[in-house]
């Protein structure tokens, strides 16, 4: 039996897909907790911990390494609301194109009026626009949303440019071909209309459009930020909307900055609240945690490598995350030959600091045997599924 605790609510969808040997239970029993938003920075894990999945894409949220540290696996769900936030995104370009909340704000403010529709048609020209088809849009990070969106674009009649160093071969095979390929920042600075952010908030991408960047940008330039707030900097932006460099900036994200700034759209961090999106990253985390914890599969971690080795047939799956240091394989493959246990197969992988490795083996593993590897420098957890 294994137990699970929600931190915050999560759609009876995805809970649903949890086998009949999943239980709800209090945080300190559980091994796996599901989370959307709640801060986990202050928590303390209980040793039963063993995973963590975030209904979500961002895990800014979550305390990653002090996880790593304690063997604990996180994963996100991405792609599982690119959907949602792409339709989001095209909303954000069509109301930056044309001042419709302007627009519906001055039909709220004179509803009293007794013939607003003849006022309605001499106000109408203060809210004109211009439309999207045939304008330039960059998109920065072609990842599970960025494409969605310079594929939708292209289908509005824009000139699609995109930007990412590292896109995937799935992303790549998933892109249209009408996208063009800006092989520099600069280029999409200086050549695009519209520009829209979709990168993971890093050390290196914060403040990734400051005011080096917006004095690049045409004049007029309209800024979509649909990803994380402290990817634009704000002070730069603000400067930038009040001295009228910037025409526009559409975000996802409040702060005290920005907030009734003229010509700033603020939205409350609706990109991925839709039905559908959280059901989407509700099964996407039930499924990633039952693999992880029925056969030590991990897909989608942010802290630890991906690393999949199917279903076991031997007698036993030995999983063991561990430091990415030196001579890890030769001392578990020793000790096990010490103890004359076969290795069926094994698979390693590393990210970063940490590594996991699965050994597949055709004894049964004895608590001793644990014991020892456990004693090992730099293991951090062992698991054995039989």
């Amino acid at each position: 039996m294994y137990q699970y605790h929600c931190l915050n609510p999560i759609s009876e969808v995805g809970l649903e897909k949890f086998a009949e040997e999943y239980v709800p239970s209090s945080l300190p029993n559980a091994d796996a907790v599901l989370v959307r938003s709640a801060s986990m920075h202050e928590m303390e894990f209980s040793p039963k911990l063993k995973a963590i999945a975030r209904a979500g894409a961002g895990v800014n949220n979550i305390p990653l390494e002090k996880c790593a540290d304690a063997g604990i696996v996180v994963f996100n769900t991405p792609g599982a609301n690119a959907n949602g936030v792409k339709e989001l995104v095209i909303a954000g370009m069509l109301l930056a194109a044309r001042d419709i909340v302007g627009g519906i704000n001055w039909v709220e403010e004179h509803e009293e009026d007794g013939d607003i529709a003849k006022l309605a048609e001499k106000k109408k020209k203060e809210f004109a626009g211009h439309e999207i088809e045939g304008k330039k849009l960059g998109v920065i990070g072609l990842g599970a949303i960025g494409v969605l969106v310079a594929n939708a674009a292209t289908h509005l009649g824009m000139e699609v440019y995109g930007y990412d160093p590292y896109v995937s071969v799935d992303s790549a095979w998933r892109l249209s071909r009408n996208i063009k390929h800006a092989r520099t920042l600069d280029e999409i600075y200086k050549e695009c209309d519209y520009i829209t952010i979709h990168v993971p908030a890093t050390e290196e991408t914060k403040g990734l459009i400051g005011a080096e960047a917006i004095s690049l940008m045409k004049k007029d330039v309209v800024i979509l930020n649909f990803a994380r707030g402290v990817l634009v900097e704000q002070e730069a932006i603000v400067d930038a909307l009040v001295s009228g460099r910037v025409k526009r900036y559409v975000t996802d994200f409040p702060s005290q900055e920005i907030v009734g700034v003229k010509n700033a759209i603020v939205i409350p961090h609706l990109g991925a609240s839709t039905e559908e999106s959280e059901d989407n990253c509700a099964k996407m985390a039930v499924s990633e945690l039952m693999d992880f914890l029925e056969n030590g599969n991990i897909h989608h971690s942010v802290n630890y490598p991906d690393c999949d080795m199917g279903v076991c047939r031997a007698k036993a799956r030995v999983t063991l995350l561990h430091r990415n240091v030196p001579n890890m394989i030769g001392q578990f493959t020793a000790l096990l030959a010490e103890e004359n246990v076969n290795i069926d197969r094994m698979v390693n992988k590393s990210k970063g600091a940490y590594a996991y490795t699965i050994i597949d083996v055709n004894e049964e593993i004895s608590q001793n045997i644990v014991d020892k590897l456990t004693k090992v420098k730099d293991i951090l957890r062992i698991r054995v599924i039989v």
